[in-house]
């Protein structure tokens, strides 16, 4: 991989990692027309990048929910504690998408990137994402975050193994479904998928050190930061946006790609499975 693939790779996961438009799916894509797809590991350290931004976006938040949930496993504080009981609803909604990932790892690098199934995956979630955005009622608050809820929440990001479904899509979809205002899914959703993508990145990034075929760790670390850069403004915009205005452009968007995907794996312009670098 070269400097200028591995760039616009990281401005593509900056750009797309906290929309509900799938960043696997756009990594993958922007990969193809490189000539490869970067593969499961690249996508998954280069949002260590991304995830950095939202440790630094919400340092505070996060510092705090670690401070009181230490403080109740200490006894120093009741478990009841709205940060505490944060701290354990993360960990709670971060079991589905850890199992799963493992028991699916195969999948996950081969089968899943599949283009056709990214097709078909941004198109059909697209739908789900418009439903719950249409119908939901919007009407709880964050601090009203249930054991179950956070579970459910769990089980949703979990769809995001799958490129083409979005992490952020899919646990925001879930939350609106479960009746949790635009802003307070996205924030849930921000903060369940630190431990998931922490996991994920430091796994393929141990995994690829000890290849015996030495990474391209420039062109990986550029990537990475340049991620971090893009990704930490996308928050901030996100944020602000949702405050006012609905999903649907979103929805709009992902349907209009995945016809165009459709449209150039039928013509045989993009191969549906690339070889990985």
């Amino acid at each position: 991989m070269d400097w200028t693939q591995a760039i616009t790779l990281g401005v593509v996961q900056g750009l797309t990692e906290f929309l509900p438009i799938s960043s696997s799916a756009h990594v993958s894509l922007a990969g193809r027309f490189f000539g490869d797809d970067p593969g499961a590991a690249f996508t998954a350290i280069t949002q260590l990048g991304t995830e950095a931004a939202v440790l630094v976006y919400f340092r505070k938040d996060i510092a705090r929910i670690i401070d009181r949930w230490c403080r109740a496993v200490a006894g120093k504080v009741p478990h009841s504690d709205p940060d505490a009981r944060m701290g354990w609803l993360v960990i709670l909604g971060s079991i589905p998408i850890g199992v799963l990932g493992l028991a699916l790892q195969d999948l996950i690098a081969g089968p899943f990137r599949n283009l056709w199934v990214t097709a078909a995956m941004l198109i059909g979630f697209a739908l789900v994402i418009g439903y719950s955005d249409r119908t939901a009622s919007q009407t709880k608050e964050l601090r009203e975050l249930t054991v179950k809820d956070g579970l459910k929440f769990g089980l949703w990001q979990s769809l995001a193994l799958v490129p083409g479904v979005s992490r952020s899509g899919g646990t925001i979809a879930g939350g609106l479904f479960m009746g949790y205002k635009r802003e307070a899914a996205a924030r849930y959703s921000f903060l369940l998928a630190i431990p998931a993508v922490l996991a994920s990145g430091f796994h393929q990034l141990f995994e690829i050190s000890s290849d015996p075929v030495s990474p391209s760790w420039g062109p990986i670390a550029a990537a990475t930061a340049v991620s971090f850069t893009i990704g930490y403004a996308i928050i901030a915009w996100l944020l602000r946006y949702i405050s006012t205005h609905n999903f649907m452009p979103f929805v709009y968007y992902r349907l209009a790609l995945g016809a165009v995907l459709v449209v150039l794996l039928a013509t045989g312009v993009l191969p549906p499975q690339a070889v990985i670098d």
